[in-house]
């Protein structure tokens, strides 16, 4: 049988562009099969960039309105929210616009329309002028990321609620907002609008705030969160909601007993689920529902049919998303080329931050992943509140934590809530790239007085 493809990605974001560009660089005869209005992902179009953005007017404006504390006057402040949005439109259009350009290059071909499984090796793809094409390919790649989950009760439905979309696209910016959830996307809105002086209350169904993470980490953030002036409620049960003339409420119960709270809109934060839909998966002989079990080669049941990004799981991150498609193509390649051994995605060097105020980053395994491996660890923390540098800045909220191996002191993982969070954590992430111990970080000269400086503290205490 004669292919039109070697290996066809379905989805140009993240994951399916890296895959695109590797797959053509190891000499596959590759497309990418794309139907959204606009081309870019959910990263570049609704998710990192244009929340950034907003999160880059709200600090700005959050550290205004502390101008007194350090000796300053600021008056007359106002927020703008057609012109934040504004900004926000003319960023993402020139990322999205160079997103584009990068799949129409021609190092591989690119379809505008929607593909769905025919069979193993076929799909019918749905162009945009409403004919459909059939395409064949010897390998694929699923890379369709995600989409918001459904409401967890009705009454959210009667009551109206907006999805991470409508914040991102909204001039509006009310006065109180009630945030459901609380995991990452939860805490950077809830920080958006506090930083813009609105009424925030986080409604969190988990026991603590990012959820999976070592509790001293989700404490310290809601701490932090409540000292910016935003409610945080953990260990919760969603009961109703409703709307009146006085707003958005919704009634919940936890171990205090039940709350109603009220406020001008309520945002759905409560998680994603991966993109399926119309794919038809079921054709393809990819008969699990929902998520595709996928293995670290990033192939799924069928063997020459790969996922990565959101759809894939188990990190909806960007930079392992792009490790995933990158994967997959050069698995697809070594495939075709008769070699037998795949590569594997390996998760040692798991990263992610969270843009909150403050802010939070970890790497590597925590310490309920350790204690539940059976792996022998210790660990050593540091305040900044007790710390040069962050005292100067007025930022003292969290600390960094180390945790290294019993046994031969190497950095297993690391973990920041506090300022500059998404910076300070690459430090660790270079030292267990090239799996250095404590002692050897607490070796290393740091400039004084920087925030880079904390990790000497812990570093010497597990060096010692």
């Amino acid at each position: 049988m004669n292919y039109d493809y070697d290996f066809l990605i379905i989805g140009g974001g993240s994951a399916g562009y890296a895959a695109a560009r590797t797959a053509a660089g190891q000499g596959l005869r590759t497309c990418v099969v794309d139907g959204a209005a606009e081309l870019g992902g959910l990263c570049i179009l609704r998710g990192c960039m244009p929340s950034k953005t907003l999160l880059a007017s709200s600090t700005r404006f959050a550290s205004m309105r502390r101008a007194e504390e350090f000796g300053l006057r600021a008056s007359g402040l106002r927020v703008e929210g057609a012109e934040i949005i504004a900004r926000k439109r003319r960023l993402i259009g020139g990322f999205a616009e160079y997103r584009a350009e990068q799949l129409q290059d021609g190092r591989f071909d690119l379809i505008r329309g929607f593909a769905r499984f025919t069979g193993p090796h076929t799909v019918a793809v749905r162009l945009h002028d409403g004919t459909e094409r059939s395409i064949n390919a010897l390998s694929f790649l699923i890379a369709t990321g995600s989409k918001v989950s459904g409401v967890p009760i009705p009454e959210l439905n009667e009551a109206g609620f907006w999805t991470t979309d409508d914040v991102l696209d909204s001039e509006e910016i009310p006065q109180s907002v009630i945030i459901l959830g609380g995991g990452a996307t939860a805490v950077e809105f809830a920080t958006y609008y506090a930083g813009l002086g609105r009424e925030v209350t986080i409604i969190q169904r988990s026991p603590q705030l990012l959820k999976g993470t070592d509790l001293d980490v989700a404490e310290a953030l809601a701490e932090g969160l409540r000292h910016h002036g935003i409610r945080v409620f953990t260990g919760t049960k969603l009961l109703t909601a409703g709307r009146s003339a006085s707003g958005r409420s919704v009634t919940f119960s936890d171990a205090n007993g039940e709350h109603t709270i009220t406020a001008e809109r309520i945002v759905h934060t409560l998680g994603r689920e991966p993109n399926l839909d119309g794919l038809d998966l079921a054709a393809a002989g990819i008969t699990k529902p929902g998520r595709p079990h996928v293995l670290p080669t990033q192939q799924t049941s069928q063997p020459h049919i790969f996922a990565a990004g959101d759809v894939a799981g188990p990190y909806e991150i960007v930079h392992i998303a792009i490790q995933h498609g990158e994967i997959a193509a050069r698995n697809a390649a070594r495939i075709l080329g008769g070699a037998g051994t795949l590569e594997e995605t390996d998760y040692r060097l798991r990263l992610y931050g969270i843009f909150s105020e403050p802010e939070v980053a970890v790497v590597g395994a925590s310490e309920r992943e350790l204690q539940d491996a059976g792996i022998a660890f210790r660990s050593a923390k540091y305040p900044f509140n007790d710390h040069g540098k962050s005292l100067c800045m007025g930022e003292t909220d969290g600390f960094v934590k180390l945790i290294a191996s019993t046994e031969t002191g190497e950095i297993l993982g690391g973990a920041v809530v506090g300022p500059h969070a998404s910076e300070l954590i690459h430090e660790i992430v270079v030292a267990m790239h090239f799996r250095s111990t404590a002692a050897q970080l607490a070796a290393v000269p740091h400039y004084h007085p920087t925030l880079s400086e904390i990790w000497t503290y812990p570093a010497e205490e597990l060096a010692e």
